[in-house]
């Protein structure tokens, strides 16, 4: 069967929310989607929910990371637009229909991405103090009309990183192989933002909330956090649109934000 498009859905260890993951990309509206699990971590959990629901798994034998199970999972797609879902998130029914019409709005479409909410204790939440500031960054890129400039996208990720992992699908023939970067291990999401906004192209936001990422004790941000690689590794992504002692300053107040990504 030939996809366009794909979710590839990152499982990790035994995660409680793994299947309600599955069951928001099962509920697209668009019905064209490959769907598939890949784990580097193989339990009968996971093999459980795969059967259930009659999905492919993939096993990485290979390096693992984090920016390598991500590599591994996308190098399973047949699709050309390729979403990598994790396992603690969901999706809303339009969001599939969303990224592929505005993928192809053009045949140079580097990726697409959309605004979100968080799940927090269960509860969808659209508006916090972090995602406010985060889509005041992405404002100028709302204009479709500016989804092809360089400046305008590098200017939108030059104080931290507002675009959401989960939320961005990637066009398999526009980006390098593999696209996740593999140095970091926190801001390794805002390292391949800022590597493919220097492709010509375009970045593509939809401003409707698409996807809620979820906020809890147990995530790899959290555990990040705490052990303060984030912290270093912002510092690290920030000297490269600022002079050092600036960088040093605005990371003070970006690791404030951290805050609203721990219970």
């Amino acid at each position: 069967m030939s996809y366009q498009h794909t979710f590839a859905v990152c499982a990790y260890k035994e995660s409680p929310y793994l299947e309600a993951c599955i069951e928001s990309l099962l509920a697209q509206t668009y019905q064209g989607s490959e769907i598939y699990i890949a784990t580097s971590t193989p339990n009968d959990a996971i093999q459980k929910i795969a059967s259930a629901h009659d999905l492919p798994l993939y096993v990485n034998t290979g390096e693992h990371g984090i920016g390598q199970d991500w590599n591994f999972a996308y190098s399973k797609a047949q699709g050309q637009y390729v979403t990598i879902a994790h396992q603690d998130d969901v999706y809303e029914p339009g969001y599939a229909a969303t990224a592929v019409s505005y993928l192809e709005r053009s045949t140079r479409s580097i990726l697409f991405f959309s605004n979100y909410g968080e799940l927090r204790d269960g509860q969808k939440v659209d508006d916090t103090t972090n995602l406010k500031i985060k889509r005041f960054l992405l404002r100028n890129l709302e204009n479709g009309k500016n989804s092809d400039k360089v400046g305008v996208r590098r200017k939108a990720i030059s104080l931290g990183c507002p675009i959401c992992c989960p939320a961005v699908t990637i066009n398999r023939e526009v980006c390098p192989h593999p696209p996740y970067r593999t140095a970091m291990k926190c801001s390794l999401d805002w390292d391949t933002w800022e590597t493919l906004s220097r492709l010509e192209g375009d970045f593509w936001y939809s401003t409707d909330i698409l996807m809620y990422h979820r906020i809890h004790q147990g995530s790899a941000t959290t555990e990040l956090i705490e052990n303060n690689t984030r912290h270093t590794e912002d510092l690290e992504m920030l000297k490269r649109f600022w002079p050092a002692p600036l960088a040093s300053c605005i990371n003070y107040f970006y690791g404030l934000s951290e805050k609203s990504n721990s219970i």
